[in-house]
Order: C-alpha cells, then sequence, then structure tokens
C-alpha cells in the first residue's frame, strides 16, 4: 500500500476513535486546610530563623556528630540510592519520547548436501554465504501526551525522593540530639547519685557514731543502711542508659560501637535554642514531608493525565536503511543497499473495561494522595504547636522543680544540723534527704525534656530545609486535582 493509502486509513481510524472517545478536562481547584493566621502558643510574626541548630546548643561533640550523621547515617545513605533509582526511572520513562535507533549485522552460510548439489543447476552447487548490514528506527508520535505525562510524573517522583532523603536527614539528626543529650543526662544523673551515696554515706557515719555512745538505736542504723543501699541500686541502670546511648550513637554514625568515642558532657553546660517559628504559611515551604507529599499528588496528576491518553490512538513510525549481498565484497555497492518506511496507528475499540479501570485506579490514587497532602500539612501545623507547648511548659517545669530542690537542701541542711545537736529523729532526717535525692533527680529529667522539646521544635519546623533547596516545585495548590469525593461523606 501507498504512503496515501497508509495515512487515509489512519485518518480513518483516528476519526472512528474520536468520535467514541473524548478526553476529560480537569476537575475542580484543591480545597487545602485553612492555614491559621499564627501558631496559638507562639504570638510573634518574626520571620522564622532556624540557622544551623546543631550548634546552637553550645556543644561542639553535639555538633560534629550531627553532620557526621548526616554523611554516614544508613538510613540517609539508602535513602541517596533510592533517589538514584527514581532518577534512573525518569530517564528510562523519558527515553520514549525520543527516536529509537538500533543497528543489526548478519552474516549467514547456507550449506548443501550433496545430492542436492548433483540435483542442483550447475552455478548453485555448492555452500552459499549472505552478509547484511542496517539501522532500525521507529518513533512513537505523542500526539496526546501519554509519553510526555508519564516522563513528567517520573520527574517529579525522583524530585519526591530527594525530599524523602531530607525528612530522613531531619529525622536522623533529631535523634542523634536526643540520643546524645539523653546520654548527658545520664551522665549528670549517674554523677548526682554518686554525690547522693557520699552523703547518705556521711549520715550513715554519723548515725554509727550516735549509736556508738547510745544516743541512736539500730533500727535508725539498719534505715539509714537502706537508704544508701537504694542510693547505690540507681548506679548500674545509669550506667546501663549511658552505654547503650553510646552504641546507638555509634549505629546512627554507621560505625561499630567499638570503633568511636563520645565523651558527653553535662545539661549545665549546654544552651537552650529559642528559635523564632515564623507564620504557619512559611512552614509549608519548609517541611519536607510537606513537599514530598505535594511532588507525589502533582506525579499522580500526570500519571492520570497518561491514563486519559491510553483511550486514544497511538502512531508509530518506523524505517529501516542497510546492505545485503551475497558476497562481502559487494555489501557496500550501491545495488546493495535499500530501505523502507512505515507508518502503524492502533486505538482500543474494546478492551473489556482495562483502559476504564486502570484510569478509575490513577483517579482513586489521585484522591488518595491528595488527602495524605491534606493531613501532612495539618500535621505540620500540630507539630510545631506541641512543640511550642512542650517548650513552654517544660521551662515553668524546670523553674517550679528548681525551687522544689533549693526548698528540699535547705530542710536538708537544718536537719543535719539537728542530727549534729541530737534534736531530731532519725526519721525526719531519712525523710528529708529522700525528698532531696528525688527532687534532685527530678530537676535533671525534666531539664532533659527541656532540650529535647527545643529539639522536636527544630524538627518540626523542618530542621532547616527550604522548598528552595529543591527548584521545580513551585505550586501549593494545582488545579487538575479534583475536590474529595462526595461520597466520603465529609
Amino acid at each position: 500500500m501507498g504512503s496515501r493509502g497508509w495515512f487515509g486509513s489512519g485518518l480513518a481510524l483516528l476519526a472512528f476513535s474520536l468520535a467514541g472517545c473524548a478526553l476529560e478536562g480537569d476537575a475542580g481547584s484543591v480545597a487545602l486546610p485553612p492555614t491559621p493566621d499564627s501558631f496559638r502558643a507562639e504570638r510573634s510574626r518574626a520571620a522564622p530563623a532556624i540557622g544551623d541548630w546543631p550548634r546552637q546548643f553550645g556543644s561542639a561533640e553535639l555538633a560534629m556528630l550531627m553532620e557526621r550523621a548526616r554523611v554516614d547515617n544508613l538510613d540517609v545513605a539508602a535513602a541517596f540510592a533510592r533517589i538514584q533509582q527514581a532518577d534512573g526511572l525518569a530517564r528510562s520513562t523519558a527515553s520514549a519520547l525520543f527516536p529509537q535507533l538500533s543497528g543489526s549485522q548478519n552474516a549467514s552460510r547456507t550449506v548443501t548436501s550433496g545430492a542436492s548439489r548433483a540435483e542442483s543447476p550447475p552455478f548453485a552447487q555448492g555452500n552459499s554465504t549472505s552478509y547484511s548490514l542496517g539501522l532500525n528506527a521507529s518513533y512513537v508520535v505523542d500526539l496526546f501526551g501519554r509519553n510526555r505525562a508519564l516522563s513528567e510524573s517520573a520527574d517529579i517522583s525522583a524530585l519526591a525522593s530527594r525530599h524523602d532523603r531530607d525528612t530522613v536527614v531531619v529525622a536522623t539528626l533529631a535523634s542523634v540530639a536526643n540520643t546524645w543529650l539523653a546520654l548527658v543526662a545520664s551522665q549528670d544523673r549517674l554523677r548526682l547519685a554518686r554525690e547522693d551515696i557520699a552523703a547518705a554515706q556521711r549520715v550513715l557515719d554519723a548515725i554509727r557514731a550516735r549509736l556508738a555512745v547510745g544516743t541512736a538505736t539500730a533500727l535508725d542504723t539498719a534505715q539509714q543502711e537502706s537508704v544508701l543501699a537504694n542510693q547505690k541500686a540507681a548506679v548500674p541502670p545509669l550506667e546501663q542508659t549511658v552505654q547503650q546511648n553510646r552504641n546507638l550513637l555509634a549505629v546512627l554514625l554507621g560505625r561499630a560501637p567499638e570503633s568511636m568515642t563520645v565523651r558527653g558532657g553535662s545539661l549545665k553546660s549546654l544552651r537552650v535554642p529559642h528559635p523564632r517559628v515564623g507564620l504557619p504559611s512559611q512552614l509549608l515551604l519548609r517541611r519536607p514531608d510537606v513537599a514530598a507529599a505535594e511532588a507525589r499528588l502533582l506525579a499522580q496528576n500526570a500519571s492520570v493525565r497518561a491514563a486519559r491518553a491510553a483511550f486514544f490512538p497511538t502512531i508509530n513510525l518506523s524505517g529501516n536503511f542497510g546492505a545485503s549481498s551475497l558476497t562481502l565484497a559487494h555489501l557496500f555497492g550501491p545495488a546493495a543497499l535499500g530501505g523502507s518506511l512505515a507508518e502503524g496507528l492502533t486505538a482500543p475499540i474494546f478492551n473489556g473495561g482495562n483502559l476504564e479501570g486502570q484510569l478509575e485506579q490513577a483517579k482513586g490514587s489521585q484522591i488518595e494522595l491528595l488527602e495524605t497532602y491534606r493531613k501532612t500539612i495539618l500535621t505540620a501545623f500540630s507539630d510545631v504547636e506541641n512543640a511550642l507547648i512542650a517548650s513552654q511548659q517544660t521551662a515553668n517545669h524546670e523553674k517550679l522543680q528548681q525551687i522544689a530542690v533549693e526548698a528540699a537542701q535547705r530542710a536538708y541542711q537544718i536537719t543535719l544540723q539537728r542530727l549534729r545537736e541530737g534534736t531530731i529523729d532519725v526519721v525526719t532526717l531519712l525523710n528529708t534527704q529522700t525528698t532531696l535525692f528525688q527532687a534532685q533527680d527530678q530537676l535533671l529529667q525534666v531539664r532533659l525534656q527541656r532540650f529535647q522539646a527545643a529539639v522536636s521544635l527544630f524538627q518540626a519546623l523542618g530542621g532547616g530545609f527550604t522548598l528552595e533547596d529543591s527548584p521545580g516545585l513551585t505550586i501549593i495548590a494545582d488545579p487538575s486535582v479534583p475536590e474529595r469525593a462526595p461520597e466520603a461523606g465529609r
């Protein structure tokens, strides 16, 4: 059939297909959750300031560990590998937009039997050899944008994998900070426990001295020995916590526990950061998980467009050019050259609902990702509010607990003095020292909670991520995403 016949039949089939199928238009715009004017727990409208937040705690060791975790953590390394996979998939998908060219070479030799040679004409007797070289080209005309939509979906999915990597980095840095702070707090509690043991031992020595002169009883001695034993029993769990936190830090840094040393320190030497949170609307540009959810929604929008385009005909152009000869010497001669061009058009007519099902599936995934996107935004707002509340309340708790410690310290000093004077019973002394020991230990735990609340606030604010780090994702609401389905009942 000539070229006019090819394209005439193709246009007829195209017209038939267009008559039976129409590409759906875009649905309504996205209704995102309302963005508050400010966070309830933070009335300041100052611009957000996170900066190099690992250094804001005032510990060079903590900053160093967090910087090493950014590079050496195995979860982060796996996230980088997922980026490589996504990039490879995007490149593979985009190849459909370009012509495909392949080369071929063939040499064949035919051997005939003796009987056949005897019956054949003289010029055909014996063996024969043929040679061929060729180039084959093909191209799918992306008339309705299916391949472009698939390529766009793969590109945006690769961008989402980068935001996922950023989310993993932020979570890893927060884990390193919280683990190191827990280690330091355990070291403080361990030092305090040993100081309390020494204090309890001094009291026991004083009671034993009174027992020797008859002003104390064996019961008094036994009660103080119980206090001392309880203080000593608190040491092994604290030692365990210190060592286990060191091991956990090693894993977070991609190292074996035996291969690294963490010095630690004291919470008293650290600063409690006070980052500015800015406006809730700014938060949407600083959370990598929000950016990832948005990218996945955009990628699925493109997948829906590809599923719609699959209802339309596909035009394939192909051609080949090559040379074929019975002798190698004549392979490149003019008589051996030849070629062909071909055009083909295929269109779905009946496929048992396969394409409709694929489109319905794509739309369902689109709605699911839209709801996930909305939830991610609400979660981001909630995370910041909760972190702000924790920061404020732990600060108040620490102040009140400090007052309780100071009062218990005064009571303990008074009872010690009266014990020396012999004007107080041992039961009162036991109560005051136990109250002091518990108040001091509780203060250290509250102080740890305050530092970890600051870490949570930095993490809730995105950990320093900004959308400008990943140019190309520039929308918050895409008009091609449908509203929530009415049957969802919301």
